[in-house]
């Protein structure tokens, strides 16, 4: 059964509740109830509540107040407020801290009948969802197997740092010691072979595919197999001796004629180079992919092997497909530390090149320089002599570091400028929209009315603005009036209710509650002691 606290300095109202609403055939135990909000708090800290009903509108604690506290001490806390028509900003503050519904007065059992109904389906599903969870995490933890092929996934995705990755996996498995060595090998479909046919087909070969490299990998103990797709596997091989390779090797062709037997299908099978750290593991398993992808351009169902003498072609094939775009596509954005963080990468890749021949890592960083050239020139950002002092530039680098310091500074610089520009025209812009909020301060404007007016996203316009501004716009409207109507209160011969209006609020109520919990005291208060000239 699920627990209920009804709060209202009324207490005939809670009464009028627990009588008439049937809580043991809605899955309920009899309610609780409190007549303030400071009375429910104690209740709360003691007790295991699921669905806390408060009126909106008491004295002392309000129902907002007690709404944040409770969701403070039971976050998934269920609230339904109860209002009248006059009291609905209010309502409209207790749903920002927390409440999920609202109903008014005077209550009709039905609605409030449905609430609880609807909060009901939510506990139990968000019971059922942690139940499963937490039968999932026994079933995870239980499955070596499951654990082995997840990690692999994580390894070769480079989505998390490498640091966070192997802390998260710490006490889940034994990893092998990298140090020791380690190869990828990738197993890939021949997509030529299987694109025209039906997806009854195409499960049929993704299982028995599937099948074949599990019992092909099966009696070794050192290879953690990872299905990427449903067209390739990817196997990590640990400490891979020259014996080792050999018995594993064998197995290659065993999968490739099993596949080609059985299924009519051909698979290409890709070795990579020998790694001693798992940063290694992303760039070698997107090289072995590469190699693999030339040699298709051959014959399919290739056994291939990482030749290092590809790794000008791979690089620049990096430059062009992955560095520059990436690159791109985080200066859009504006973070200059991610920015900084994959520039470090640029200049890790000319590094591990000079280490094959200086021409290579300078045919590397000239390729680089020129695709950002290119893109900077399409957009007109450069001029024709910044280019050439660029690649003039480049040509006096005598090493690696020097060109990788010079793209680093080549960013940067341009980034700045491009952020400056930027910012300049965000900053403008909210400005437009405050002095507008200033102007219509009497007015209702939603975000989303704003969003249009100014032709923005909503959620776009909510982060700029607080970043522009300091404040989300639903703080800046409520600043603004408050900071007004300590203006117009200044002046006795304006009644409070009229200042209420002036700045846009609906009730002398609401307004008296905002004032105090934005000023501190009433706005009668203020007008009597609380102000000097000086004020806003």
């Amino acid at each position: 059964m699920l627990n209920v606290l009804i709060v209202d300095d009324e207490i005939s109202h809670a009464q009028g509740l627990v009588h008439f609403i049937e809580w043991e055939e809605l899955g309920f135990a009899p309610p609780w109830t409190a007549e303030s909000g400071e009375e429910a708090v104690d209740i709360l800290q003691d007790l295991e509540v699921d669905v806390l009903i408060s009126d909106v509108s008491m004295p002392g604690m309000t129902g907002i107040e007690l709404a944040a506290e409770a969701r403070r001490i039971h976050p998934h806390i269920q609230i339904l407020m109860i209002s009248g028509y006059n009291e609905f900003e209010f309502v409209q503050d207790a749903i920002h801290v927390g409440a999920q519904a609202y109903v008014l007065k005077p209550l009709k059992t039905e609605e409030v009948t449905a609430r609880l109904q609807s909060f009901r389906t939510v506990i139990e599903m968000r019971r059922e969802v942690v139940e499963q969870t937490r039968e999932l995490e026994k079933k995870v933890s239980g499955s070596e197997k499951l654990l082995k092929e997840r990690f692999v996934g994580d390894l070769i995705a480079d989505s998390i740092p490498i640091g966070e990755l192997l802390a998260s996996w710490e006490g889940l498995l034994r990893l092998p010691e990298p140090d020791l060595g380690y190869q990828l090998i990738v197993l890939g479909l021949d997509r030529n072979l299987i694109s025209g046919m039906e997806a009854k087909q195409r499960m049929l070969l993704g299982s028995g595919f599937k099948k074949t490299a599990e019992i092909g990998f099966s009696q070794d103990d050192s290879i953690w197999l990872a299905q990427t797709s449903p067209d390739e596997f990817v196997a990590l091989q640990a400490h891979p001796s020259p014996a080792a390779r050999a018995k594993v090797e064998k197995q290659f062709q065993f999968i490739q004629s099993i596949m080609r037997e059985q299924y009519k299908a051909t698979v290409t099978i890709g070795c990579s180079r020998e790694g001693v750290a798992w940063e290694d593991a992303p760039l070698m398993y997107r090289e072995i992919r590469f190699s693999m992808a030339k040699a298709r351009l051959i014959a399919d169902g290739q056994i291939v092997r990482y030749n290092d003498a590809e790794s000008g072609d791979f690089t620049a094939y990096r430059v062009h497909d992955e560095f520059v775009p990436e690159l791109i596509k985080r200066l859009e954005a504006g973070d200059l530390d991610q920015v900084a963080e994959y520039m470090n990468r640029v200049k890790e890749a000319l590094l591990v090149t000079e280490n094959a021949s200086f021409s290579s890592a300078q045919a590397l960083g000239m390729s680089f320089l020129g695709e950002l050239i290119r893109h900077w020139k399409w957009r007109n950002e450069l001029d024709g002599e910044t280019h050439i002092l660029m690649w003039r530039r480049m040509l006096d680098c005598g090493n690696a570091s020097q060109m990788a310091d010079l793209l680093v500074d080549y960013v940067q610089r341009h980034m700045a400028t491009e952020q400056k520009a930027h910012m300049n025209q965000q900053h403008n812009l909210m400005r437009r929209v405050a002095l507008f909020i200033e102007e219509r301060l009497h007015e209702h404007w939603t975000v989303k009315q704003l969003a249009d007016k100014f032709n923005l996203n909503v959620s776009y316009l909510s982060v700029l603005f607080k970043r522009e501004m300091g404040r989300t716009i639903s703080e800046f409207v409520q600043d603004t009036r408050i900071g007004r109507a300590k203006k117009l209160l200044q002046d006795p011969n304006i009644k409070v209710y009229e200042v209420a209006d002036q700045v846009g609020i609906q009730t002398t109520a609401y307004f008296t509650y905002l004032f105090k919990k934005l000023v501190g005291v009433t706005p009668q208060e203020y007008r009597d002691y609380g102000y000097s000239l000086d004020d806003a």
